[in-house]
């Protein structure tokens, strides 16, 4: 996708009447725009690094792609943009519709009985198809109005020839894991069986 220069100007026009969603310590990160639409700040960590060159912003817009080919759910990206403060990318996308497992899950008549073999069945073909998604956690995974899981947040994504290791696949259900633990999820979520269907095959 190709980047586009936003001037500072430009951005205050696109953020007037804008939702601000999420910010941390060094400012905003995602705005919902007043048509629905979302832009996604990044920000570079360090003056040096391989981001310089291919910024989390533009994995973002290229891993929906990916994921789109390999048809699978997730976020569609409108523009990449250049902002006018060194180290910051934007990416103005058209967000997934539906909820997330981490919403759902905390509903008081949740279960996981129905949605656990879709769950199961999304992330074997992520790692049968060579996706390793680090950030993969209930958090970043929407049931749509389609009843189809999909992915959110997706940067932090990267696409092998080959089907996943089970040692990768191993360290990928560690990660999501962590995020029960983080949530306190893991005495309702059955990570026994999410475990034995994905590795013991």
């Amino acid at each position: 996708m190709q980047s586009y220069q936003l001037p500072q100007a430009t951005l205050s026009t696109l953020i007037e009447g804008a939702q601000l969603l999420e910010e941390d310590s060094h400012g905003p990160k995602v705005y919902r725009l007043r048509d629905g639409d979302f832009l996604k700040i990044f920000r570079r960590k360090r003056l040096l690094s391989s981001t310089l060159w291919c910024p989390y912003s533009k994995s973002f817009c290229k891993n929906a792609l990916r994921l789109q080919q390999l048809g699978i759910p997730t976020l569609s990206p409108i523009a990449h943009y250049q902002l006018e403060q060194p180290g910051l990318t934007a990416v103005h996308y058209q967000a997934l519709p539906g909820e997330t497992l981490g919403q759902l899950s905390k509903s008081p008549d949740f279960n996981w009985q129905h949605l656990l073999p879709h769950l199961t069945g999304l992330i074997h073909r992520l790692h049968e198809s060579g996706v390793y998604f680090r950030s993969l956690h209930l958090g970043n995974i929407v049931l749509t109005p389609e009843n189809e899981l999909g992915l959110i947040d997706i940067s932090d994504m990267r696409f092998f020839r080959r089907p996943l290791s089970k040692w990768m696949r191993r360290r990928n259900l560690d990660h999501f894991n962590r995020y029960l633990e983080r949530e306190g999820l893991t005495d309702s979520f059955p990570m026994s069986s999410l475990k034995k269907a994905l590795l013991d095959s």
